[in-house]
């Protein structure tokens, strides 16, 4: 199996009920009583964590319905007035508070925001609280500040310091235009948007909106900014809005860019012009959008003009491919035209199209393909009538690939028929004379990504055409009696940029060791398929998911997963002793838990918080990670002293599909009780894959 980088997560059994409860806030008083925070120890009283839930559409993970986003805020008035940023709020169908200290969630309501200095009044439900107010003195360079909020969706709240490295910077951003942004060095993530920067007596001296922890460069809006605008907002009038959560992008190749709409208030000036959630914003006044990356140039035409005047715009409806014109304020949108398959501009897709994983027939073979390569056949692959395996062609559109040189694709083939082939060598040189006619020869090299050995051929120029075509023959480096060809067609640059996102992702998922054949079913019993060395295969009850474990952990339980006597999803467990592991902290092993249902019920985030907060009275948190390995996205928790003293550690992670958020949600932990066992936790994030229809 073709090693993917992953990090893991851990998980012993809690009772998920909780995750499913509804929470809300009903009018009530505020935590203690009113007043102006005034000092660094009373400053958690002010400071709000922000759930946005609702349906919004992704530049890079498409449709997300019932999602629900965070970020942070701050009270400015005992009434329950709040401030955080646009891209926060905008486009939710609800808003949910929590206050440091409280457990459940107050409800929201947003007054109002200006899309263009990317600030938001929220009004929380209750009376009564703290609030925090405005830096008075000059903001200079080397001001000691904090910036405080609720990171990466953890309902813990942080407090990082540094200083102001930058009094005026550059506050252009791919979602805001801003003209008085303060730079600072204390380190921020993604989830403190919103909150405030304050100084040692709790005087905001700006509202964060972007970081980077790496480089622990942080921006916020400048006080000089920020109060005023939030002195509009909060009579209850939009500045510098249409009513659209959006952002600067562009094609890879540089032919398209725009602002793309991640969602649209209802009955704002948008929707009222028919704009819709996916839809990029490609001119506005006959002026290209977002050429330098960011969204200066829309923000200044809506300034010039002003919100009620009647604009013109050109849209590309990215689902359709659909080019639509109208006004704001004017004439409706209507389709004027149309630009490429799926939404595409014609020679490539858009930066904000993503990736798709897919699958053979038989869940053989897996490789994530362009979004817009929407033409897909898993079907077997034949040759002069001869079955020879399962594969994957994938292209925008599959016959023109297969018939011109003018449409970028893919063929990924996998057989155990080596002799009909010739061998890795065979195949390229079978290959030579046909593609040697029509194109100009580059030459033949060598691969090795660690999982898979071979050698790949290289031509240009094809068809008197500028594509360029390669064809990679590999086989397992562990031998095994079977080999690969992976064959791509790139028409454009970033066809180019596609074929290395291929060859990075293509792997065998369903193909049993030893030269089994094709098409058979490897996942007859768990516990007892596919050994790789030191380690076997195992699945659940429904052969829907499967992961690598020590072939010395063989007590495995495939059950399915319950909550309440319900199934939820699958389940595989698997350690020495199942009975230890599942008792004490003695006993290494592992969980691996994925199911459809939780996906619409609850966010990854909020999950992992749950199964968190029971572990932290038996361990000692190290720290929270982001989680991406190309297929799955999320978070994991890391804990230690699991037990006590010189107790196991202890992974724990919450992850989505990339390319469906509700497609499933998993949950996979492992128990680390001696340095052996990291081994174990290597192959396991290796190996975990969904392969088949959940319970």
């Amino acid at each position: 199996m073709k090693v993917h980088k992953r990090l893991v997560y851990v998980l012993v059994i809690l009772v998920l009920g909780v995750l499913l409860s509804a929470c809300g806030g009903s009018k009530a008083d505020g935590p203690g009583a009113a007043g102006m925070v005034e000092k660094l120890d009373d400053i958690t009283k002010a400071i709000i964590q922000i759930e946005a839930q609702g349906t919004f559409v992704d530049p890079e993970f498409g449709v997300q319905e019932n999602a629900a986003g965070t970020g942070s805020g701050f009270i400015i008035d005992p009434s329950g007035l709040a401030v955080t940023n646009n891209h926060v709020v905008t486009g939710a169908a609800l808003l949910k508070v929590r206050l440091a200290g409280e457990d459940e969630l107050r409800n929201a309501r947003i007054v109002a925001v200006s899309e263009c200095s990317d600030l938001a009044v929220i009004d929380i439900d209750g009376d009564g609280f703290s609030y925090l107010d405005w830096f008075d003195a000059p903001i200079n360079v080397g001001l000691d500040i904090y910036v405080a909020g609720f990171p990466l969706g953890d309902p813990e709240f942080t407090l990082t310091k540094g200083i102001v490295s930058k009094a005026k910077a550059d506050g252009e951003s791919p979602w805001s235009s801003v003209d008085s942004v303060v730079e600072y060095d204390a380190v921020t993530n993604p989830g403190n948007s919103g909150g405030p920067v304050i100084t040692e007596d709790a005087k905001v001296i700006a509202v964060h909106y972007m970081g980077n922890s790496q480089t622990r460069q942080a921006f916020g809006i400048s006080r000089d900014l920020a109060r005023g605008v939030v002195q509009q907002l909060r009579d209850g009038t939009d500045l510098d809005s249409i009513g659209v959560n959006g952002e600067a992008v562009s094609a890879t190749d540089g032919s398209l860019t725009g602002i793309w709409v991640a969602s649209v208030k209802s009955g704002s000036i948008a929707d009222g012009s028919g704009l819709k959630p996916g839809d990029i914003i490609l001119k506005m006044e006959g002026l290209n959008l977002a050429t330098d990356g960011s969204m200066a140039d829309y923000c200044d035409i809506i300034r010039t003009k002003g919100v009620d005047e009647t604009l013109t715009m050109e849209v590309l409806r990215y689902a359709t491919g659909e080019i639509l014109e109208g006004q704001l304020n004017g004439r409706n949108l209507t389709v004027t035209g149309a630009q490429g398959p799926g939404g595409a501009p014609s020679g490539g897709a858009t930066g904000a199209s993503g990736y798709t994983y897919v699958t053979d027939d038989q869940f053989v073979l897996e490789v994530e393909i362009p979004s817009s390569w929407v033409d897909v056949d898993g079907s077997e692959w034949t040759l002069d009538s001869q079955s020879m395996g399962p594969s994957i062609w994938a292209a925008p559109d599959l016959s023109g690939f297969l018939d011109t040189w003018e449409v970028p694709g893919m063929r990924y083939n996998l057989t155990t028929n080596l002799n009909a082939l010739g061998g890795l060598s065979g195949y390229l040189d079978s290959s030579l004379e046909s593609y040697t006619s029509v194109c100009d020869y580059l030459g033949r090299e060598s691969y090795d990504d660690g999982a898979f050995v071979g050698q790949y051929d290289t031509y240009e120029n094809c068809g008197g055409t500028a594509t360029s075509y390669v064809i990679l023959a590999a086989a397992p480096s562990v031998p095994d009696d079977y080999m690969l060809i992976v064959e791509v067609q790139m028409v454009s640059a970033s066809d180019e940029e596609a074929a290395g996102h291929i060859f990075d992702t293509f792997n065998v998922i369903g193909l049993a060791s030893g030269g089994g054949a094709v098409g058979d079913d490897p996942y007859s019993s768990a516990g007892s398929i596919g050994s790789y060395g030191e380690y076997t295969q195992v699945t659940d009850d429904y052969n829907s998911i499967v992961v690598d474990v020590p072939m010395a952990w063989n007590q495995v339980d495939g059950r399915p997963w319950s909550l309440n006597d319900e199934i939820v999803g699958a389940w595989i467990t698997a350690s020495p002793d199942l009975g230890g592991f599942e008792s004490s902290w003695n006993v290494p092993g592992m969980n691996f838990k994925v199911s459809e249902d939780l996906a619409y019920q609850i966010g990854y985030i909020e999950l992992l918080n749950t199964y968190s907060a029971g572990y932290r009275d038996q361990c000692e948190y190290d720290g929270r990670y982001e989680y991406d390995d190309g297929y799955y996205r999320g978070r994991y928790d890391y804990f230690v002293k699991c037990g006590g003293a010189g107790g196991p550690g202890l992974w724990l992670l919450s992850a989505v599909s990339k390319t469906d958020q509700f497609a499933y949600l998993i949950v996979v932990d492992v128990v680390i009780t001696s340095d052996a066992d990291w081994d174990a936790v290597e192959k396991i994030i290796a190996s975990f894959d969904v392969v088949g229809q959940l319970p």
